[in-house]
Order: C-alpha cells, then structure tokens, then sequence
C-alpha cells in the first residue's frame, strides 16, 4: 500500500527547492554561470523540441552524473554553474532538484510548468534531430 504518492512527494520537493517562472529562466538563460538540464526521455525531445543550449541528462543517470564518486560522473556537474532542471511539466524536475539539492549541488532551481510552459510563453527552443 502507497503511504505516500507522488503529489505528496511533488509538495515536499517544492517546499524545499528553488522554482522559477518562465519569466525567471529565460532571464537566467544566456548567463554563462547557468546550465539548463533537461530531464526528458529523448524521444520526448525528438517529438516537441528543446530548449537551446540545455544539457540532456536522462532522469535515471541524474544522481549518477552528479556525483563525482560515481564512474558515471561528469565535470558539468563540478564546474559552479547554476543547474535549472526541466522535464514537461515540472513534475520530474522538481523531483530532480530536489535530489540534487540534498546530494550537496548547489545552487539548483526547476522552471515551474516545465517545457510545457516554456513553449507556451514563447520563448526559444529548437528541432532535436535524431542520430
């Protein structure tokens, strides 16, 4: 029996992580000290697009990739920048953020509404071709 779902989960990662508006992220999006990460499936990208210069990481390696004693790690994740994490709608990466947030990386923050709500407000994304 779930004791806690997903929801709960969503409000308590949110209660503790930085979220911006869109307004915020694309305010943020050219500074050199920030990294946008995508958290989305690759076919997700394939069918709705990307947000330029934003870094893939599938949600399952996250925790993999930031810490630098695992094989898997990688350096983005020790280089100081601000991560702002984003999947569709928010969910995932508030989720994301907030593991992130308690393995020590910091700053981190996730744009409220996700992809969904970038697109939406207009602001830049781009084809991902397949390899």
């Amino acid at each position: 029996m779930i004791t806690k779902g997903v929801k709960d989960l969503i409000a308590e990662a949110e209660a503790e992580i930085e979220t911006l508006s869109v307004e915020e992220a694309r305010a943020a999006k050219d500074d050199d000290d920030v990294q946008f990460v995508d958290l989305r499936d690759i076919r997700e990208l394939w069918r709705e697009g990307v947000i330029p210069g934003a870094l893939h990481v599938p949600r399952g390696m996250l925790e993999f990739w930031v810490d630098p004693d695992s094989t898997y790690h990688k350096d983005i994740f020790a280089s100081g920048k601000k991560f702002i994490f984003f999947c569709a709608l928010g969910h995932r990466s508030a989720l994301a953020t907030f593991a992130a947030h308690n393995m020590g990386l910091a700053p981190v923050a996730h744009i409220e509404g996700g992809y969904t709500a970038w697109k939406e407000a207009g602001a830049p994304t781009e084809v991902k071709e397949r390899k």
